[in-house]
């Protein structure tokens, strides 16, 4: 039994290490020609330790709780690691695979509405809010016409990464 405990431990510290260094074996294998790629998938570290966990501590349950030698143990060990790698390894491939949305950027602004903050004069700057990626982003705004706050306008242009050129809109 002890072996099946030293094994399931073993599985543990592994698991945490990959969660600590996170790729970092990964990456010391990259491009090493024989070991290239051996490590993706389903030789990944955390899929190994899931492995060698559910291999232990599995065979210690079964030796422990049932009259069956250790060669049972190992297969029910074996059969619930190779159940457990493979849950790992689809659960990876799953989180790898999560898209999110792409970065927001200035061009986005081009036609949208906003509103006034601080007034916007015609031969100056004022200040609008505008929504961007859902949130309100405050920038400083030039228009041809002076805009008084609290007046909805419309983005007609890009100045700078904090500032657009607006008019107001007709309605």
């Amino acid at each position: 039994m002890t072996w099946f405990l030293g094994l399931g431990i073993v599985g543990v510290v592994l698991l945490v290490l990959s969660l600590v260094l996170d790729g970092v074996l990964e990456g010391l294998f990259d491009g090493s020609g024989v070991l290239d790629g051996l490590f993706d998938g389903l030789l990944s570290l955390p899929v190994i330790a899931g492995f060698l966990s559910m291999l232990g501590f599995g065979g210690a349950i079964v030796l422990g709780t049932t009259g069956l030698g250790a060669a049972p143990a190992t297969l029910v060990g074996a059969g619930a690691g190779v159940a457990t790698g493979w849950l790992t390894w689809k659960a990876t491939r799953a989180l790898m695979r999560d898209d999110t949305a792409g970065t927001p950027r200035g061009d986005d602004l081009v036609g949208t509405a906003g509103t006034v903050v601080t007034a916007v004069p015609a031969d100056g700057y004022g200040e609008v809010l505008l929504q961007l990626a859902g949130q309100p982003a405050k920038f400083a705004a030039r228009s041809q016409v002076a805009v008084a706050r609290g007046t909805e306008v419309w983005v007609t242009g890009l100045l700078s990464a904090t500032s657009v050129e607006v008019r107001p809109v007709d309605r």
